[in-house]
């Protein structure tokens, strides 16, 4: 019995991470990069960054195809689709600054704030 309320705990817990909103603040919504995105410099510390800590699971493209995507409860995400860059960019850095559900958190694993906005220039250059 014990272990059947552990597996329902656990499974419950599974479906309410994969049902939960991305809820991302306010503040950060309208939060202003550091840097410009736009610079061909930035793009490339984004894309370098990128492939060591993001391309696993988001894939080369950021189509979420990355061999790690697989073994993930909840899709990785398409980083070229209108939903993903439609988003502000600063929803894009706090999610992935912070993360949420299976997305790790990145605020240690890249403390230098502007190569965390270095991130967010480069999945802007992942548009369809």
């Amino acid at each position: 019995m014990k272990k059947l309320i552990i597996l329902l705990l656990i499974t419950f817990s599974g479906y309410l991470a994969y049902n939960q909103t991305w809820d991302v603040p306010t503040k950060y919504k309208t939060i202003k990069s550091t840097i410009d995105l736009k610079d061909v410099n930035v793009i490339k510390d984004g894309k370098q960054l990128w492939a060591k800590y993001c391309k696993s699971c988001h894939g080369t493209e950021g189509l979420g195809d990355g061999p790690r995507s697989a073994m993930l409860k909840t899709p990785s995400g398409d980083f070229s689709s209108v939903k993903f860059q439609s988003q502000t960019d600063g929803e894009i850095f706090y999610k992935t600054v912070f993360g949420f559900g299976e997305m790790p958190n990145y605020e240690k694993k890249i403390p230098n704030i502007d190569d965390q906005w270095s991130l967010v220039g480069y999945m802007r250059t992942l548009k369809k």
